[in-house]
């Protein structure tokens, strides 16, 4: 890599963390055209993601329900991460939601308790579903993993490629309207991109046809409450898709 090409990356990294506000007046856009490797690269991981929604749809042919689903999965001892936890976050929240929402894996507090965002970033994310009328009893939360990662680093691709099955079975058993990606990781994950949050957000997206919008994770409000706004825009427009497909 030469010296534009850091300076390149380390300015995009800059833009990731700190938003666009930090650079108003400069414009960097990065080369467009892919490699042939880069081609093959991104075939290979389409091609893995079919693979993991496939399996899911197979292996767990037999279950019905949620409640079945965690009392065959609560146990796993498929990755490391099996071995570190304390308990096992399967997921919360109305079994027949027609929102969904879908972060990147348990923290400290939510490995404790087992439920998924809970503690200041779990308020946090309570007040905003409350902002646009939703309570946390209608939708429904699960993570791209069941088990919380050391130190909350990012998932593993091996650790993806365990847990994503159970994601895609969840979403089978649920038949959500709409889907919401909480934060950059998650959302790379489900919609099999590495595409920045800010490139990712104000679109509609779809998985497996689910319309799906793309907001910060509440944990990085805390971090940076300049995104809230942001997120007020992401979340008033992801209700007013919500209530277009509903009232359908």
């Amino acid at each position: 890599m030469n010296l534009k090409e850091k300076i390149i990356e380390s300015l995009d990294n800059q833009k990731e963390i700190f938003g666009d506000e930090l650079f108003t007046s400069i414009k960097i856009e990065a080369p467009k055209k892919k490699t042939e490797i880069e081609s093959r690269s991104k075939l290979s991981e389409e091609n893995s993601m079919k693979k993991v929604e496939s399996k899911s749809l197979q292996q767990f042919s037999h279950i019905k329900n949620l409640e079945d689903f965690n009392n065959e999965i609560n146990s796993c001892q498929s990755c490391s991460l099996g071995a570190s936890r304390d308990k096992f976050v399967f997921g919360d929240g109305n079994p027949n939601a027609d929102l969904m929402l879908i972060g990147e894996a348990p923290g400290a507090q939510e490995d404790k308790e087992g439920i998924p965002f809970v503690g200041r970033a779990g308020k946090l994310l309570n007040d905003i579903l409350k902002a646009i009328k939703f309570e946390r009893e209608d939708i429904y939360i699960a993570n791209i993993l069941k088990c919380r990662p050391p130190k909350n680093r990012d998932p593993l691709p091996s650790e993806r490629e365990v847990c994503s099955p159970y994601l895609y079975k969840q979403i089978e058993l649920i038949k959500p309207k709409v889907i919401l990606c909480l934060g950059k990781v998650a959302a790379n994950v489900m919609l099999d991109n590495k595409d920045s949050l800010t490139k990712m957000r104000g679109d509609i997206h779809e998985i497996n046809g689910i319309k799906t919008m793309v907001t910060f994770h509440p944990a990085a409000l805390l971090r940076n409450p300049n995104w809230k706004k942001p997120v007020w825009e992401d979340v008033q427009k992801l209700r007013k898709l919500f209530d277009e497909l509903v009232s359908k």
